[in-house]
């Protein structure tokens, strides 16, 4: 079994459920007492939130990749960034170790396409819905990704996932307004949504919405156990529509 680098902290609330995810994922898989191995490496949030904010994404990644290189120093055979936002930053990290990153999108798209799916819906912070980093590497997997039209809508997004989830605050009035602009993005012909924020499934499910449900964090987090699995467990790797049922359902 490999072992696997988490780059998490960002925030804490989102990378406890990758830990939860991807050990239950290699017990499932060799049974008994089995569990990952993992070096996790949790940064100060409040930190890179400031270096977001002020948009210095270039002091954000020496942050993240003096990080990398500790999980690369302690064993640690590819990456995983536990959030879809500093995948901004993902070329620094990578030029600064020698092993793999395992991209969020990857996966994501993966699931995306398994579903049959070319058109949907990105929620994220501010910076995953205007940057094109995030879309770019969808269309890459010929994914286009559209995202909330309206600047308000935009906002909202945003501001619940820092002033609230981050936090550990699960509002219903968040989630009411998070269902309407979902609805919009329908509207707009977005046939899925991808939760584009490591926290946002702890608001937003399958429950919620009439078209498939993307939950970045957990396909990142099945996708970094059976990378860790390769080879010594590959026949008992499910098929890639099994593997992703409970991340891409419809209410």
């Amino acid at each position: 079994m490999q072992t696997i680098g988490l780059l998490g902290g960002m925030s804490w609330e989102s990378t406890l459920p990758y830990y939860r995810t991807i050990n239950e994922t290699v017990r499932d898989a060799l049974g008994g007492l089995h569990s990952a191995r993992i070096v996790l490496n949790s940064v100060d949030f409040h930190d890179i939130e400031r270096l977001q904010h002020e948009g210095d994404w270039v002091q954000a990644g020496d942050v993240l990749a003096e990080a990398a290189r500790s999980v690369e120093a302690g064993g640690a055979d590819f990456l995983v960034l536990c959030t879809n936002t500093m995948h901004q930053v993902a070329p620094a990290i990578v030029r600064a170790v020698t092993i793999p990153l395992l991209h969020i999108a990857d996966p994501t798209a993966s699931a995306i396409a398994d579903a049959g799916l070319s058109r949907i819906g990105l929620l994220g912070t501010r910076y995953t819905m205007e940057q094109s980093f995030y879309c770019d590497r969808l269309a890459t997997h010929g994914i286009t990704a559209i995202v909330p039209d309206d600047d308000d809508d935009r906002e909202c997004v945003h501001r619940v996932i820092y002033d609230e989830l981050c936090r550990g605050e699960v509002r219903e009035a968040s989630r009411a307004r998070y269902r309407s602009i979902i609805e919009r993005l329908v509207a707009r012909g977005a046939a899925g949504i991808v939760l584009g924020c490591t926290e946002i499934a702890m608001l937003i499910g399958a429950d919620d919405v009439c078209v498939p449900v993307f939950d970045t964090a957990l396909l990142h987090a099945k996708a970094a156990a059976w990378r860790a699995l390769d080879g010594e467990s590959r026949r008992l790797t499910p098929a890639a529509p099994e593997r992703h049922r409970h991340a891409a359902t419809r209410a």
